[in-house]
């Protein structure tokens, strides 16, 4: 028998990916949780896809559903989280409504107030590289922003090194493929507004930033993060440039603090001096892939971390942290 997990919001981009995720899952099914009031289009006659039910507490639990993906806005992940953990499942929440430590902070960076303050503190925010050693114990799992999982596999382990001269800054130069803003239609990634175009949005505003400050341990001033919209589908290329550390003269310096955190890490790839990513190696994975440059004269060090927004930026790092919880092996339905 497999697990039934249930999916709020699979009718969006992430939601379809988790889909696709559970179906190939070896321990685990998808259920489809209609949250919408439409009525959903009838099943064609010797249909075998996933179960709909009712997007429920009672749906939950008479289905023995062990876990529930909210691939949801924030508010409606506060308005779900509390029924589903009350019928005793396991949620992972793919929105920003549990990232932020404080009501306070919360309001600062997504303008709107805490509906659920009890939840958020008591919720896990998991990149599951830094935090596997806490979800197995949660309840309500914060799965990450797919900007800050690049940034801080890049940056957080050089930083615990001290490989990184905060003061002079880091510029975290980041670009994702337009589904990163949802598959609500908007003018703004309409075909004629993205197709043959490049631009930046949020400059020194995004609502990303505090998850990089509060998980690699920065100060606001020293951290400058810029968002673009590319014009493809998927995928995000972050380009990062600081100065390195006097003691910090190569590139292999670099690429061994990283071999050194991620050693046991199955979805991280280091690649070796001299060899520069490409955004199409992680494409519908769940890898995140890391190279670096160093100038061993000026100090002058760039990294470039790549990831699929849908995959370890969303769906495949929320499927990590529910086999964490779960107790299925971390990379079940996803290698």
């Amino acid at each position: 028998m497999r697990t039934p997990i249930g999916i709020v919001g699979f009718s969006g981009y992430s939601g379809a990916d988790l889909i696709s995720i559970l179906t190939r899952h070896p321990l685990a099914e998808p259920v489809l949780l209609e949250h919408r009031d439409a009525a959903p289009e009838p099943r064609p006659i010797g249909f075998t896809g996933p179960r709909r039910m009712p997007c429920t507490p009672e749906s939950v639990r008479s289905a023995g559903i062990k876990g529930v993906f909210l691939a949801t806005a924030p508010e409606i992940s506060m308005e779900l989280a509390p029924g589903f953990l009350d019928a005793g499942a396991k949620v992972v929440d793919l929105s920003g409504a549990f990232r932020l430590g404080t009501p306070e902070i919360y309001k600062r960076w997504y303008k709107e107030d805490h509906t659920q303050p009890a939840l958020l503190a008591e919720a896990v925010y998991s990149i599951p590289e830094f935090h596997r050693h806490l979800v197995p114990a949660a309840r309500l799992i914060s799965n990450p922003g797919c900007y800050p999982t690049a940034a801080n596999l890049a940056l957080r382990p050089l930083i615990q090194a001290g490989a990184i001269r905060r003061e002079h800054g880091i510029v975290c130069d980041a670009k994702s493929g337009v589904s990163g803003a949802g598959r609500k239609a908007s003018l703004k990634t309409a075909f004629c507004e993205i197709t043959e175009n490049f631009s930046a949005y949020s400059v020194l505003g995004h609502r990303h930033v505090p998850e990089v400050l509060q998980t690699s341990g920065l100060e606001e001033a020293e951290f400058s993060f810029t968002a673009h919209l590319l014009p493809i589908d998927r995928g995000i290329l972050e380009t990062i440039y600081f100065r390195a550390s006097e003691g910090i003269k190569t590139s292999q310096d670099l690429v061994d603090i990283y071999q050194a955190a991620y050693a046991s890490d199955p979805f991280i790839r280091v690649y070796p001096p001299g060899q520069v990513l490409e955004l199409r190696a992680v494409s519908r994975t769940n890898y995140c892939d890391i190279s670096v440059t160093l100038d061993g004269i000026t100090g002058r060090a760039v990294v470039v971390a790549s990831i699929d927004n849908l995959g370890k930026g969303a769906a495949g790092q929320a499927m990590q942290n529910m086999n964490l919880t779960l107790g299925f092996p971390e990379t079940a339905g996803l290698l």
